[in-house]
């Protein structure tokens, strides 16, 4: 008996060692930035079995061999696509900003999509605005409607935007909407789902999740995307899903979520209309051509002067490119930079940035929310608020409600709006789209929102900061150290 014991003990040590050391051996070469692997060795190191089937189902951003063919497999019609993109639009980047050219040669080269002229923009700051907006256009629409977003949940106005769309599918407009499997889990369950689908519209679960899909593919890679198309003339993206924030997650003690919205007409529409329908290929069974014919995309006239260029990013796109996108963003920084996300978790890359920034005499202000959903996040992001507020960046708390929206203005010159935070999931993880605006007009117009957000918040004050219990900043510490796997 001893010796039985004595076997399967020094088996079970000897297979665990042997998976500790491979995982390690992996995970080191890698190369995946210093922080992001010390947290897996830590995980691999010191959980025995279950560190390594963590790492296993969430260390790698494994998407599924099924969808990486897909994807690679017809690249060609969409660089055949941005080359006449390139042919069609000229601009003149001597009357812009000079900081802006460089960071539109990076998005270019990187996510491969050019920077389009001739665009209007309106920016939109409130939840009901932008729906009632939406609704607006849907029930105007003749040829297409299609909508693509994280979360959409049942209640209040948003359940107009259901009934909006089954009366411009019941009139010949051709609908389709691409939810988030996990993002939308309820919703996609949901009764009106069914009415929805008998009337006509076509909704499809982007990256379904489930446990045997767990075995071959990361379930918490998620499709964060806000988009909207109509007509393939009206483009929208932005922060905010698809919800009434009057109802939306109010059990939680956050206050009401507060977002903004583009509303966009113009050439760049055409390419909001392709990062939809790519996401749609992906997720269907049919050839991109086949996608393209039966899709409303075209090339959309100009309707005013806004430069725009989009970023989508996310696994299979160029790795780390929206995280140089935005480390240039802010050392192009010259007299001031203001950044508002919910979720604070910077890489030392963009903490090391914005400290520059702020050394460099710029006035850095970043407006987060005073009270967030996720409380992991919450104690990750006081880790680093003392040496940013030492460096002389301003944190401002938001009060009125949980601030969401995701926005940069850089020297009132040129700005950024979409869905990424400045968190390590937004970097490396999940699927996102930001707008980059190369514009003035409207970036003095987000300015002005962001002085709004500004005027609700108060200013952390580092004095009271220090007066943070031992306990309390041990816990921030502690969550410091898996804020490269948040």
């Amino acid at each position: 008996m001893d010796t039985v014991y004595w076997t399967l003990t020094s088996s079970l040590y000897l297979a665990d060692l042997a998976i500790r050391i491979g995982l390690s051996i992996r995970v080191i070469m890698r190369k995946k930035t210093a922080s992001e692997s010390l947290a897996w060795l830590v995980v691999i190191l010191l959980i025995p079995f279950a560190g390594a089937f963590i790492y296993l189902l969430f260390g790698e951003n494994r998407l599924g061999q099924k969808r990486v063919r897909r994807a690679a497999s017809e690249i060609h019609i969409l660089k055949t696509w941005v080359a006449g993109l390139l042919e069609r639009h000229y601009i003149d980047w001597f009357k812009i900003n000079p900081e802006c050219e460089p960071l539109h040669r990076l998005a270019l080269s990187t996510m491969g999509l050019p920077t389009m002229p001739g665009n209007n923009l309106t920016l939109i700051s409130k939840a009901d605005d932008f729906l009632s907006q939406l609704i607006n256009d849907i029930d105007k629409s003749r040829s297409s409607c299609y909508l693509e977003f994280y979360i959409w949940t049942e209640g209040g106005v948003a359940d107009e935007v259901v009934n909006a769309l089954i009366r411009a599918s019941l009139r010949g407009v051709h609908c389709r909407i691409l939810l988030d499997s996990i993002g939308s889990d309820k919703f996609l369950k949901s009764k009106l789902i069914t009415s929805m689908r008998e009337n006509g519209i076509n909704i499809i679960e982007a990256l379904p999740a489930g446990i045997l899909r767990a075995l071959f593919m990361r379930i918490d890679l998620r499709n964060h995307r806000k988009i909207v198309i109509i007509d393939g003339n009206i483009g929208y993206s932005g922060s905010q899903n698809l919800v009434d924030p009057i109802i939306f997650k109010q059990d939680e003690g956050v206050g009401q979520w507060v977002d903004t919205m583009i509303r966009v007409t113009g050439p760049v529409v055409e390419v909001i209309s392709a990062a939809f329908l790519y996401d749609w290929y992906l997720e269907n069974d049919i050839s991109l051509d086949e996608a393209i014919k039966s899709s409303d995309i075209h090339p959309v006239e100009r309707a005013g002067n806004a430069l725009v260029q989009l970023a989508p990013s996310g696994p299979g796109y160029p790795e780390d490119a929206i995280h140089n996108l935005l480390l240039t963003t802010i050392y192009a920084a010259r007299e001031e930079l203001v950044l508002t996300t919910p979720y604070f978790v910077p890489d030392n890359a963009i903490l090391a940035a914005l400290k520059s920034a702020a050394q460099r005499d710029v006035q850095v202000t970043i407006i987060v929310p005073e009270k967030i959903d996720s409380t992991l996040v919450h104690y990750a992001s006081r880790a680093r608020y003392g040496e940013l507020i030492m460096a002389g960046v301003k944190v401002m708390l938001f009060k009125k409600g949980l601030l969401h929206a995701k926005t940069i203005t850089v020297d009132r010159s040129f700005s950024l709006i979409g869905s990424v935070n400045l968190d390590m999931r937004s970097f490396w993880l999940n699927f996102e789209l930001t707008l980059f605006i190369y514009d003035a007009n409207f970036t003095r117009e987000l300015r002005e929102l962001q002085e709004e957000y500004i005027s609700a918040a108060h200013c952390l004050d580092f004095k009271m900061l220090q007066k943070r219990t031992i306990g309390r900043r041990f816990l921030e510490n502690c969550a410091l150290l898996v804020g490269p796997l948040l």
